[in-house]
C-alpha cells in the first residue's frame, strides 16, 4: 500500500477521502528542512554548498513517513504543483534516503493535480513522473540569494545603522517603492485650477449638466482656469450668451468581462473589496483549496481547463439564460513566461456550486469564494453593450462650447454578476445617465457654478497596489508576494493606517542607506532581471550555479568596501541624501540647517537608541530642539511640530511631537527644570483632536479614585506601558478602553481588583478556546483549541499540545487533536528518572 504525502492535514484528509484504504496519506507539515540561521550554511568558496538542518517539530512527521515505508515500500509525492510544492518533494526524497527509509530499488514517484477533487487526484495518480530537477534548481538559487543576501547585509546594517532589523533581497526593493512614494508625497505642491459646470435643460423642462470646454475660442487645458478671478470671468462668459444644442453623437460600446484571477489579481481585488491583507487572502484561499473548493491559489496562469469553460457556460445559462451564453468561449491567454508557473486560473472546482450553496461557516473563506465564484462565471459570459452619448451645447460666436457626456447600459451582460473594485473611487464622470436632447433646440441656462480643485498627490500605495506595482516591475512571484508585504510590517520598517502602507522612520533610513552603499541591489531592473534569470533556470535554460558565482562576485565585493565604514559617517551620508527633503530652502533666504530655536546651533540627523531617526540641534544639550523626519515641509518655526492648546495656573500647555511620537507638555523646560512633566497621546487620540481639557487630562495622571472601601489605602488609574489599568498597593488591573482611566468609579474599579485578586497576583483569567471540538470520545473532558503565550495548542484536561508550524486552528479536527495528545502524553510518559 503507497505513502502519498503531502504538505498539509487537512489536505492529507480530502486526499484521503479520494483515495480509499489502498493507501496511507501522511502530511509533512510544509518545509521538513530549512538552512540554520548561522554562518556557512550556503558556503560560495565550496561551489555553494548548502547545509540542511530539519528543524524539530519536522522530526516526528518525517519519522512518521519513515515509520510506514517500513510496512508500505513505495512513496508517492503529491506536494503542491510549484517550486516550493517541488522543493518540498524534494527535500522529502532526500531527508529518506539520507535515514535510510528509502532504498534505490524504492519506487519513488511524484504527482501534481491543480485541484483537490476525486477527478483531479485520480487523473494525477495515472499520470506519475519523477522530481523536476529544474524547478528544484530555481528554488535552490532563490533560497541561496535570499540567503547571501540577507545574511551579509543585515550584519552591516545593525553594524552601521542603530535599529535596523532587516534586509532582504526582495523585500528591500519593496521597501524602496513605499519610501520613495512617500517622499513623493512629501515633495509634492498642489497647484490650483477651475472648473465650470453648467446646469442646462432641454425644452421639455429636463436637466443635465455640461462643463465647459472651450472659451475665447480656445480649447480649456486643465489648468487654464488658474484663479477664482478667471473663473468668474469665465462664467460671465457663459451667462451672457445663448446656448444651443451643437451637435448629439451616441455610439454604442460594448465592454467585456475581466480574465479569471491568478494571485496577484485576487489580492488587489480582496483589498479593494473587503480590505483584506495579502496573508489574510491567501490563509482563506489555502484552506479553500485543501477544501477541494478552489484550483490551486498561487498562479502567474489565467487560461481555464476546457473542462471548467464549458461548465462555466452550462451554470450561465442554467441560472441566467441562453442570452448571456456568447457564442464561442472566451479564452485568455498567461502572461507568465515560463510553464510552471502558469498553473491554470484561481477558480471554483464545481461551478454549479454557487456561494449561497456552500457549506462553509468562516466567513473570510465564504466572501472570497463569493468573489471566485462570479469572477470566473462573469469571464465567460457575454459583453455588456452600451450607448455613450455626447452632447455638445455652444454660442452662436464659437466663443464658449460646454460638453455632457453620459451612458445607456442596453444590456447589462456580465455586469449582472460581476464588477471589479476601483483603487480610484472617484465615479467616472460618463456613467451619468443623459435626458433626451435634440441637436439644434436651445439650451436653458439654470445655474453656472465655478468649482476650486487642487492636484492632489499619488496616493500611498495599500497592500494590492504594492502588488500591483510589484507584478508590473517583475519583482516577486506568486508565492512570495504575502510573505513579502508582511515581512516588512513585521520588522517595524513600515505600518497600515486604514489600509494604506506608510514608511516608518527607521524604513527610511535602510532605504536611503541601501540606495547609498547597496544602489544596484535595490535597483528595480536588477531585481527583475535576476528574477528572470531564475524563471530561465526553471525552464532548464541556465546553470544555477553560474548566476550565483556571478551575483556573489559583486555583492561580495560592495559589502567589503562597507567594512571600514563609521557610523558617523553613514549618518552623514544619508543626512546628506535627505538634505533636499529634512532643509528645504526658506523663502526669506536663511540657511535651512540653522537652528529655529537657539539661532545658533545646526541642524542634522541623529539616532535614538530605539532606533528610532530625528532632526536635532548640534546645540544638544543647550538646545533640546527636535523634530521628526516626517513632517519638514520647510513648515519649520522653532515650535518643535508645537502647538499651544492653552495655559493653565500660569504655564503654557502645548502639543509636540516627538522621535516617539505625538505628546503634551506642561511649561517649558529650563536648566531648573530639564525635563518638564509631559504626557504621550495614548493610541487612537487623534493629535488634530487635541483640546487644553485633554491635555490637563493626560497631565494629571495618574487620577486618584478614591480610598479603597476596606483599607483606605487610594485606588488609582492611569496610562502604564502595558494600557489603561487600575491600581491598588501592588495590584493592578487592565483597562479596556482608555477613555475609562478618566470616568471610572470607586464601584467598578473594586470590582476590576476583586477579579484580578481571585485569580492571584499576575494570574490570567480562563482563556475562551479558539475552537470546541467537543468531548474526548474515549476519555470524557472537552478537547479544545487555545490561544496560547507561544502560539495555538489542543488542550485536553491537564495535557497542552502545541500544534505543529503551518498549522492553523480553524484546519484542526478532533482525529488531528487527538493524534497530538497522545504523542504529547508519551514524552510525558516516557521521561525516566535519572539514577542516584
Amino acid at each position: 500500500m503507497p505513502v502519498v504525502v503531502v504538505e498539509s492535514p487537512a489536505k492529507a484528509k480530502t486526499i484521503n477521502n479520494y483515495l480509499g484504504k489502498d493507501y496511507t496519506v501522511l502530511a509533512s507539515y510544509g518545509h521538513v528542512r530549512d538552512l540554520p540561521p548561522k554562518d556557512g550554511s550556503v558556503d560560495p568558496e565550496h561551489d555553494f554548498a548548502m547545509k540542511w538542518e530539519i528543524s524539530s517539530d519536522s522530526r516526528k512527521h518525517v519519522k512518521a513517513i519513515a515509520d510506514a515505508l517500513k510496512e508500505d515500500n513505495e512513496l508517492i509525492l503529491a506536494t503542491d504543483p510549484d517550486r516550493e510544492g517541488e522543493a518540498i518533494s524534494w527535500h522529502l526524497e532526500e531527508t529518506l534516503k539520507k535515514r535510510k527509509a528509502i532504498g534505490k530499488d524504492t519506487p519513488v514517484s511524484r504527482v501534481v493535480f491543480n485541484a483537490i477533487t476525486r477527478a483531479a487526484v485520480s487523473e494525477a495518480m495515472k499520470n506519475p513522473r519523477q522530481v523536476d530537477q529544474a524547478l528544484v534548481e530555481a528554488y535552490l538559487a532563490r533560497r541561496a540569494l535570499d540567503y547571501l543576501v540577507g545574511f551579509n547585509l543585515s550584519p552591516v546594517l545593525w553594524r552601521k545603522l542603530p535599529g535596523a532589523k532587516s534586509a532582504g533581497r526582495v523585500q528591500s526593493v519593496c521597501l524602496r517603492l513605499i519610501v520613495e512614494r512617500e517622499m513623493e508625497i512629501e515633495a509634492f505642491r498642489p497647484q490650483e485650477y477651475w472648473t465650470i459646470t453648467a446646469r442646462l435643460a432641454t425644452p421639455r423642462g429636463q436637466t443635465y449638466d455640461a462643463r465647459l470646454t472651450v472659451l475665447g475660442g480656445r480649447k480649456l487645458e486643465k489648468f487654464s482656469i488658474e484663479n477664482e478671478t478667471a473663473a468668474e470671468l469665465a462664467v460671465q462668459a457663459v451667462n451672457s450668451r445663448d446656448l444651443v444644442v451643437r451637435s448629439v453623437e451616441a455610439r454604442p460600446a460594448n465592454r467585456n468581462p475581466y480574465a479569471p484571477f491568478m494571485t496577484s489579481t485576487l489580492q488587489q481585488e480582496a483589498s479593494r473589496k473587503f480590505g483584506f491583507g495579502a496573508r489574510q487572502t491567501m490563509s482563506a484561499a489555502q484552506r479553500l483549496y485543501e477544501a477541494g473548493h478552489i484550483t490551486y491559489m498561487r498562479t502567474d496562469g489565467i487560461d481555464m481547463a476546457p473542462e471548467a469553460v464549458m461548465a462555466a457556460r452550462d451554470a450561465i445559462k442554467a441560472r441566467y439564460g441562453e442570452e448571456y451564453v456568447p457564442k464561442s468561449p472566451r479564452m485568455y491567454k498567461n502572461k507568465a513566461k515560463n510553464a510552471q508557473e502558469a498553473h491554470e486560473c484561481i477558480r471554483p472546482t464545481d461551478m454549479a456550486l454557487s456561494p449561497d450553496r456552500l457549506k462553509v461557516t468562516d466567513a473570510d473563506q465564504r466572501k472570497l469564494y463569493d468573489l471566485i465564484w462570479k469572477r470566473t462565471i462573469a469571464s465567460q459570459m457575454a459583453a455588456a453593450r452600451l450607448e455613450r452619448t455626447t452632447v455638445i451645447v455652444g454660442s452662436e460666436d464659437g466663443q464658449v462650447e460646454l460638453r455632457a457626456t453620459g451612458q445607456v447600459v442596453l444590456f447589462d451582460g456580465f455586469l449582472r454578476v460581476y464588477e471589479e473594485g476601483r483603487d480610484d473611487t472617484a465615479a467616472e464622470e460618463d456613467d451619468k445617465r443623459l435626458p433626451r436632447v435634440v441637436q439644434g433646440e436651445p439650451a436653458e441656462k439654470r445655474a453656472v457654478t465655478p468649482e476650486q480643485h487642487f492636484t492632489q498627490p499619488p496616493p500611498r500605495y495599500t497592500e494590492a497596489t504594492l502588488v500591483k506595482r510589484m507584478e508590473e516591475l517583475g519583482i516577486g512571484r506568486p508565492s512570495t508576494y504575502a510573505s513579502i508585504v508582511t515581512t516588512i510590517q513585521d520588522r517595524g520598517y513600515v505600518r497600515k493606517e486604514k489600509n494604506r502602507l506608510i514608511p516608518e522612520d527607521k524604513g527610511r533610513l535602510v532605504t536611503i542607506f541601501l540606495m547609498k552603499y547597496f544602489r544596484k541591489y535595490v535597483g528595480y531592473d536588477f531585481t527583475a532581471d535576476l528574477e528572470e534569470q531564475l524563471d530561465d533556470i526553471s525552464a532548464g535554460e541556465r546553470d544555477y550555479k553560474e548566476v550565483l558565482e556571478r551575483f556573489w562576485k559583486d555583492f561580495s565585493a560592495a559589502i567589503a568596501e562597507t567594512a571600514d565604514l563609521r557610523i558617523s559617517e553613514v549618518l552623514e551620508k544619508i543626512d546628506e541624501a535627505l538634505a533636499p527633503h529634512l532643509y528645504p530652502a526658506r523663502e526669506d533666504g536663511t540657511d535651512p540647517r540653522l537652528c529655529p530655536k537657539c539661532g545658533a546651533g545646526r541642524l542634522g540627523l541623529k539616532t535614538s537608541r530605539a532606533g528610532g531617526a530625528f532632526v536635532g540641534c548640534s546645540n544638544y544639550p543647550e538646545c533640546r530642539y527636535t523634530r521628526p523626519l516626517t513632517a519638514p515641509n520647510g513648515d519649520d518655526d522653532g515650535t518643535n511640530g508645537e502647538r499651544i492648546l492653552g495655559e493653565d495656573a500660569g504655564e503654557v500647555i502645548s502639543l509636540r511631537t516627538g522621535r516617539f511620537g505625538p505628546y503634551v507638555q506642561r511649561g517649558e523646560a529650563t536648566e531648573e527644570n530639564p525635563k518638564p512633566p509631559r504626557a504621550s497621546l495614548p493610541k487612537g487620540w487623534d493629535p488634530a483632536e487635541m483640546t487644553l481639557e485633554k491635555a490637563l487630562m493626560l497631565l494629571d495622571l495618574p487620577r486618584v479614585i478614591g480610598p479603597h472601601p476596606e483599607d483606605g489605602e487610594p485606588v488609582e488609574a492611569g496610562i502604564g506601558r502595558y494600557g489603561p489599568y487600575v491600581k491598588h498597593g501592588r495590584l493592578y488591573a487592565n483597562l479596556p478602553e482608555v477613555d475609562e482611566v478618566f470616568t471610572i468609579g470607586m464601584n467598578r474599579a473594586v470590582e476590576l481588583l476583586a477579579q484580578k485578586a481571585s485569580r492571584g497576583r499576575g494570574g490570567r483569567a480562563a482563556a475562551s478556546p479558539l475552537r470546541e471540538l467537543g468531548e474526548h470520545p474515549e476519555k470524557g473532558g472537552p478537547v479544545n483549541v487555545m490561544d496560547g503565550r507561544y502560539g495555538p495548542y489542543v488542550k485536553w484536561g491537564r495535557i497542552n499540545a502545541t500544534l505543529p508550524k503551518g498549522v492553523e486552528p480553524a484546519d484542526v479536527t478532533m482525529e488531528m487533536a487527538l493524534q497530538l495528545l497522545e504523542e504529547k502524553a508519551a514524552k510525558k510518559g516516557g521521561k525516566r528518572r535519572k539514577k542516584a
